[in-house]
């Protein structure tokens, strides 16, 4: 009886380790083609920003900051990857809905940051991630967000 248990008990663990390693990721070489991405648009534009990349729990994978970016954008970068990817939606609806009527109330939201430029990164219908730029307008933050995203 023991080892039918010991057997049975060394299978489930060996399944869901199987099943641990297909959850899809994001792995460094993806956040650097991101970055890389991103980056390439932000100098084809003339625009010296920061840029995050975090995983799927909000931590942090990558970060750049180019050359003369105010500091303060290094925390509003990771404050938006962190908003995209612990609501699973780009920023750019918090900044929508702030701006509507009653859309204050978004402002009481734990992680809810109401500025463009965070979008979470998804592969194969799973969120991995998400990128963070911060550095020059919302809106041009997010055309460089959505510029790394496209890469992906």
């Amino acid at each position: 009886m023991k080892t039918i248990i010991l057997s049975i008990a060394l299978f489930l663990s060996g399944l869901s380790l199987a099943l641990a390693q297909t959850k899809p990721y994001l792995n460094l070489v993806d956040a650097q083609r991101i970055t890389a991405a991103a980056t390439e648009k932000a100098k084809a534009e003339g625009w010296n920003v920061v840029i995050v990349i975090l995983d799927d729990g909000g931590n942090l994978i990558s970060l750049q900051r180019m050359d003369g970016v105010q500091v303060g954008s290094i925390e509003v970068a990771q404050a938006k990857a962190k908003s995209a990817v612990f609501f699973k939606r780009p920023t750019k609806i918090f900044e929508d809905a702030m701006k509507a009527e009653g859309g204050a109330r978004i402002a009481t939201l734990p992680n809810a940051v109401g500025v463009e430029g965070g979008l979470p990164i998804f592969k194969d219908g799973v969120i991995v991630g998400a990128i963070g730029v911060s550095g020059v307008t919302s809106a041009q933050d997010g055309i460089i967000a959505a510029a790394g995203i496209d890469k992906y």
